[in-house]
């Protein structure tokens, strides 16, 4: 698989910025060859995705920023989104170590909806440091 970087953006982890990210994927994704469907369906499960990070930057109770990877295959379009702590993270007493809030059904729920519109996902989180990265791929029709 041969690997062509196309962009990297840094926006802060904040729902304002979403469109920000959905707007360099459409751009990247028009100039790969991607159908207006395909673009529509890449822009909502980025903004699926980047939601989901800003929830877990907000569980980390620090700021963060949201790094996004655009890079192009032989013949998809592959959008990595990493959530990046900007500040040091917040203690956390030893008996609350193990509760989260996020909801687990809802957590698939919104995996299960990004996975309707790309043609592969695949989410990592690292339950120690709170590292969150998604990888996104929309293949090239034909």
């Amino acid at each position: 698989m041969a690997k062509r970087n196309l962009a990297e953006l840094k926006i802060p982890a904040s729902p304002e910025f979403i469109s920000v990210a959905k707007r360099v994927a459409t751009a990247l994704g028009g100039q790969l060859g991607l159908s207006l469907m395909d673009l529509d369906e890449l822009s909502i499960a980025l903004s699926q995705a980047c939601d989901s990070a800003i929830d877990a930057a907000d569980e980390l109770g620090t700021p963060a920023d949201l790094k996004l990877t655009y890079f192009a295959t032989n013949r998809a379009l592959v959008v990595d989104v990493d959530l990046m702590p900007t500040g040091a993270a917040l203690p956390v007493p030893a008996a609350h170590a193990h509760e989260t809030h996020v909801d687990p059904e809802l957590q698939r729920l919104a995996y299960e909806m990004i996975r309707c519109f790309v043609d592969d996902f695949r989410p990592v989180i690292e339950p120690r440091t709170g590292h969150v990265r998604f990888r996104m791929v929309k293949h090239l029709a034909g």
